[in-house]
């Protein structure tokens, strides 16, 4: 993907604090495919990934269709983070490599049973969708006995208000279309 002259990227804030949503102009991953590094993969696993993480203060990156999130560390200030964020995906869209390369492993879908699939169906129609909004996801991880497993990944990583967003809307979802879900945690 050779960088667009009219390559255009914005920032948007999320309600992770520490986390801010890099909007592009267009695809960098194809599908519903996301990832979220707490440390630098290496370039065989996210080209992009390893650009952000070189910069100082970064902590976090999710990379989702057409958007980055990135996650700072508390002490480091957005304004002095900004630049080098813009330059390192600046110089990753120019590099024409896949943000996700040969050595990245989605995690595969385990297979489950008629609960699993109604769990994957909600959580890919309405909440994920929506949680993206935001900058983050939300990945099934699995289903015992009534408890819903998810990890938290981009902006909802550590956000403050995650533990609202996990019981007040996403088990409250599940538990409405799914009366099998008594509860709902993150991993």
């Amino acid at each position: 993907m050779a960088l667009d002259p009219g390559f255009r990227m914005h920032a948007e804030r999320t309600p992770n604090p520490n986390s801010v949503k890099w909007v592009l102009g267009a695809p960098i991953v194809s599908g519903a495919a996301s990832a979220y590094f707490d440390a630098s993969p290496g370039d065989d696993a996210s080209p992009l990934a390893t650009r952000l993480f070189a910069v100082p203060g970064v902590r976090g990156v999710f990379v989702a269709s057409n958007f980055i999130t990135v996650t700072k560390a508390e002490d480091s200030e957005w304004a002095d983070l900004a630049q080098g964020i813009v330059d390192a995906v600046k110089s990753f869209v120019a590099s024409e490599k896949p943000a996700l390369g040969p050595a990245f492993a989605a995690q595969a879908a385990a297979s489950g049973g008629a609960i699993e699939d109604r769990i994957r169906r909600v959580l890919d129609e309405e909440i994920r969708p929506a949680v993206a909004m935001d900058g983050g996801d939300v990945v099934f991880a699995g289903y015992r006995e009534g408890r819903v497993e998810l990890y938290m990944q981009g902006s909802c990583s550590g956000c403050p208000s995650s533990r609202a967003t996990l019981k007040l809307g996403i088990e409250a979802r599940l538990r409405e279309a799914i009366p099998e879900v008594t509860e709902v945690v993150a991993l």
